[in-house]
C-alpha cells in the first residue's frame, strides 16, 4: 500500500460504520462513492470537500526493529482500518494518508502543501519517539494529534504535555481505544469549514473528548488489611541505609546520591561475570520453580529460563558484594550490545518479590522511587511502568515487562503470573503479572533534581492482555481529574512507579521532611 498516493472519499453512505467495518470492504467503499455521483458532478463535490491529511508517524509500514508495539508489527491493517473508518463516518471530508518517519519528512509534507489545498492535519503517533507532530503543529493549521495506544503512547504523552504547557492553540488531541471518539474529534474540523479558527477547533476536540469520557465509577476500594506504614523518620533512615547499583555501561565507581540514597556505577562486565559464574544447580532449581509456579510459559525455552535464573543469581551476588539492596540495568543496551547475555526481567521480578529492588533501563529515579516505597511499607517495591491513558475507559494503564507477583510485599499473598518473551523483540523471558483488582494504588516519581514528588492514585480495575507493547498492563481508574493527567509527562518523562496501598498521607509527610514539593498530576 502506497499511502502517499491513496485518497479516501465518501464510503458506504447507505450503511453505518460498524456494518462497514464488519464487511471489511475499504475497496468497495471507494466503488460505492463512484456509483453515487457520475463524472463532473462527483468531481465538483470532491473539490468542495475539506482536505485533511492523515500523517502516520512511524518507522515503517512493517516494524523492522524492537520498539513498541513489537518487532515485525504490521501497521498496514491498522492504517487501513483508520482510513476506512474516517471515510465512512466523515463523507464530507477528503482524507489524504501519508507516512512520515521524522522531522525531515514532515518538513517535506508541509513544503508541498498549498495553503489553499490543505485545511488541516491528523497526526497519528504510531511509534513512540518519531518527531513529526512538532513540525506539523508549527503550520498554524488545525491539527488533531492521536495516540495509537501501545504503539506511540510514550511520545504522544510527552509531546502533548509540551503542547499543553506551551498553550499551542491549534493542537487538539484524542487518546482513546474507541474509534467513535476519533470520529467525534475529526468532525470538529467542521468548525474550520464554517469559518472558525484553529483555536476553536482545538477547544471543540477537548469538549468532545471530555463529553465521551465516562463519569467516575465506584471509588470504594477493597480493604488493604496487610498494609503497615513505617514512620517518616524510619522511612528516611531506611532510604539512607540503602544503596543503588546502576549498570549503565562499562564504567564503574561512585555516583551522585539520588534522593539521599547512595548510587554506585557497576560495569556490564562485572554483572556478566557474575551471571557466567552463577551456580548451575542453583540456577536450575530457580528455573524449575519459576516454570512450576507460572500459570503460563509461552515462547520461552528451558534454556532461556536457565540463563534468566543465572542472571538473577548473578545480580544477587553483585548486590551482596556491594552491600546494596537495589539494582537497575540498562538491559536493552547491554543485551543488544553483547555486554550481557540474558535479560534480567525475571530476576527483577524475583528481587522485588523478596523486598529488594530490581529495576529496568538503568532508571535511577524510578529505582529510588521503588526504594522509597519499600522503606515506607516494609517491602512493597511497586513496579516501573510506561503508562498509556485511555479516556474511553477512564483509565491509566501501567505497562511494563517486569512486575512482582507479590503486590502486597514479600509476606503478602501471591497473584498469578505468566512467563512470556520480552514483548518488543519477542526474545528472552519476561513477566505478565495478573495483579489484584479492587485495591487502591499509589503512583509517584520522586525527582532528586527538581526536589519534587509527582503523585496520583487510582483504583486497580483491569489487567489488559493486549499482545502489543509490554506484557504486564495494570489498568486503574485515576482518583481525580483524568484530563490533568496529560500535563506532566514532558517534565517527568514517561516512567512512573506504582505500588499497592493508599500511601498519600505518608508520601506527603515524607516529601515535607525531605523538603520536596508535592505535584498532584490528577
Amino acid at each position: 500500500m502506497k499511502l502517499a498516493d491513496q485518497k479516501t472519499g465518501c464510503a458506504c453512505c447507505g450503511i453505518n460504520r460498524r456494518q462497514f467495518l464488519a464487511a471489511g470492504c475499504a475497496a468497495c467503499a471507494g466503488a460505492a462513492g463512484l456509483l453515487t455521483l457520475p463524472g463532473t458532478a462527483r468531481a465538483a463535490q470532491d473539490s468542495a470537500k475539506m482536505k485533511i491529511k492523515i500523517i502516520y508517524s512511524l518507522h515503517a509500514e512493517k516494524q523492522p526493529a524492537p520498539d513498541w508495539p513489537n518487532v515485525g508489527f504490521d501497521f498496514r491493517p491498522v492504517m487501513d482500518r483508520i482510513n476506512a473508518t474516517l471515510a465512512s463516518a466523515c463523507p464530507d471530508f477528503e482524507f489524504i494518508p501519508l507516512l512520515a518517519t521524522g522531522e525531515d519528512e514532515a518538513k517535506k509534507i508541509v513544503k508541498a502543501d498549498d495553503a489553499k489545498k490543505v485545511d488541516g492535519y491528523i497526526v497519528y503517533q504510531m511509534n513512540c519517539w518519531n518527531q513529526v507532530i512538532q513540525t506539523i503543529a508549527k503550520t498554524g493549521k488545525p491539527v488533531l494529534y492521536a495516540d495509537f495506544q501501545y504503539g506511540g503512547s510514550g511520545g504522544f504523552l510527552v509531546y502533548m504535555a509540551k503542547f499543553l504547557r506551551d498553550k499551542s492553540p491549534n493542537v487538539g488531541f484524542v487518546a482513546s481505544s474507541n474509534p467513535d471518539d476519533l470520529v467525534a474529534a475529526v468532525k470538529c474540523f467542521e468548525i474550520i469549514k464554517k469559518g472558525g479558527s484553529a483555536a476553536e477547533f482545538a477547544m471543540a476536540t477537548a469538549k468532545a473528548r471530555i463529553g465521551t469520557t465516562p463519569k467516575p465509577g465506584d471509588s470504594a476500594c477493597t480493604p488493604d488489611s496487610t498494609l503497615k506504614v513505617n514512620s517518616t523518620e524510619e522511612t528516611m533512615r531506611l532510604m539512607k541505609a540503602s544503596k543503588i547499583l546502576a549498570v549503565r555501561d562499562q564504567t564503574s565507581g561512585d555516583d551522585e546520591p539520588y534522593n539521599g540514597i547512595p548510587v554506585v556505577k557497576v560495569a556490564f562486565a562485572e554483572l556478566n561475570d557474575a551471571w557466567k559464574n552463577a551456580d548451575k544447580e542453583a540456577a536450575q532449581a530457580v528455573a524449575d520453580r519459576w516454570k512450576k509456579a507460572a500459570a503460563v510459559v509461552d515462547g520461552v525455552s528451558d534454556e532461556t529460563l536457565l540463563t534468566s535464573a543465572a542472571m538473577y543469581l548473578g545480580m544477587k551476588d553483585v548486590l551482596q558484594k556491594h552491600g546494596a539492596n537495589a539494582i537497575t540495568v540498562n538491559c536493552l543496551g547491554g543485551f543488544y550490545g553483547g555486554h550481557i547475555h540474558a535479560y534480567p526481567c525475571l530476576g527483577f521480578h524475583e528481587l522485588c518479590n523478596e523486598g529488594l529492588v530490581g529495576a529496568c533501563e538503568c532508571d535511577v529515579r524510578a529505582t529510588a522511587s521503588m526504594l522509597l516505597y519499600s522503606a515506607m511499607t516494609g517491602g512493597r517495591t511497586g513496579f516501573i511502568s510506561d503508562p498509556i491513558i485511555d479516556t474511553s475507559k477512564r483509565q491509566i494503564v501501567y505497562a511494563h515487562c517486569v512486575a512482582p507477583n507479590r503486590a502486597f510485599g514479600p509476606q503478602g499473598e501471591a497473584n498469578p503470573f505468566e512467563i512470556l518473551t520480552h514483548s518488543e523483540d519477542r526474545q528472552g523471558a519476561s513477566v505478565r503479572s495478573i495483579l489484584p483488582l479492587g485495591y487502591m494504588t499509589t503512583t509517584i516519581s520522586a525527582d532528586s533534581g527538581r526536589k519534587e514528588i509527582l503523585f496520583h492514585q487510582g483504583k486497580a480495575v483491569a489487567n489488559d492482555p493486549d499482545d502489543r507493547a509490554c506484557r504486564t498492563k495494570l489498568g486503574t481508574e485515576p482518583m481525580g481529574d483524568i484530563e490533568k493527567l496529560f500535563t506532566q509527562w514532558d517534565l517527568f518523562s514517561w516512567h512512573r512507579v506504582t505500588a499497592y496501598g493508599d500511601l498519600k498521607e505518608p508520601v506527603v509527610a515524607l516529601a515535607d521532611a525531605m523538603g520536596y514539593k508535592m505535584v498532584y498530576e490528577a
